[in-house]
C-alpha cells in the first residue's frame, strides 16, 4: 500500500499549490479591501506585511541593468489561500 500524505507528492507539486493559494488569498484580500466596510475587522484580515528585495543593479562590462525590486505582500487573508489550496489538494490528490 502506497503512503499516504504529502510525502510522495514532489516538490514542484507542493511550490504549485502554495503559488495558487497566494494568488487566490491575494484575490481574496484585494476583494476584502474594495467590499467589506471600514472597521477593525477589515483592517485585521487586509493588514500586511510586504517584505522586498531590490533593487539590484548587474553590471557585466557589456550590458548593465537592474532587477527589482520584488516584493511579496503577505496577509491573514492571503495564509487562508495557502491553507484552503493545501486542503483541497491535499482530498484530491
Amino acid at each position: 500500500m502506497p503512503p499516504r500524505g504529502s510525502s510522495k507528492h514532489r516538490p514542484g507539486f507542493h511550490a504549485l499549490v502554495l503559488a495558487i493559494g497566494f494568488i487566490v488569498g491575494g484575490a481574496v484580500q484585494q476583494l476584502a479591501r474594495l467590499f467589506f466596510p471600514g472597521g477593525a475587522a477589515k483592517q485585521f484580515l487586509t493588514a500586511g506585511v510586504t517584505p522586498s528585495i531590490g533593487p539590484l543593479p548587474i553590471d557585466l562590462v557589456l550590458i548593465k541593468f537592474v532587477l527589482g525590486p520584488i516584493a511579496l505582500d503577505v496577509s491573514l487573508l492571503s495564509l487562508v489561500g495557502v491553507l484552503v489550496a493545501y486542503l483541497i489538494a491535499r482530498s484530491l490528490f
